[in-house]
């Protein structure tokens, strides 16, 4: 996932912290310094933001999914829970 590169673009990350890999291949970030999670279906070269886009997390460093499909993310501030679709 990504280009190599530091940054904030939906190919780049700065400082990723915890990662998950879901049934599928996907791949799910905790991008710390941009205060997001992104996600990247297998073998694509941009990921999208699933969670932090217009309201950032606190630097998130741990993310994991429940049997739900509930999105549990660490970050500086505690621990919340987001839907995803």
């Amino acid at each position: 996932a990504g280009d190599e590169l530091e940054g904030s673009s939906p190919n780049q990350l700065s400082h990723p912290g915890g990662i998950f890999v879901d049934t599928l291949g996907t791949l799910y970030v905790a991008d710390t310094q941009n205060g997001r999670i992104m996600r990247w279906p297998q073998n694509k070269p941009q990921g999208t933001t699933i969670v932090g886009n217009g309201d950032p997390l606190h630097s998130p460093i741990g993310l994991s999914f429940d049997q739900d499909g509930n999105l549990y993310v660490t970050h500086s501030q505690g621990v919340q829970r987001f839907d995803i679709e």
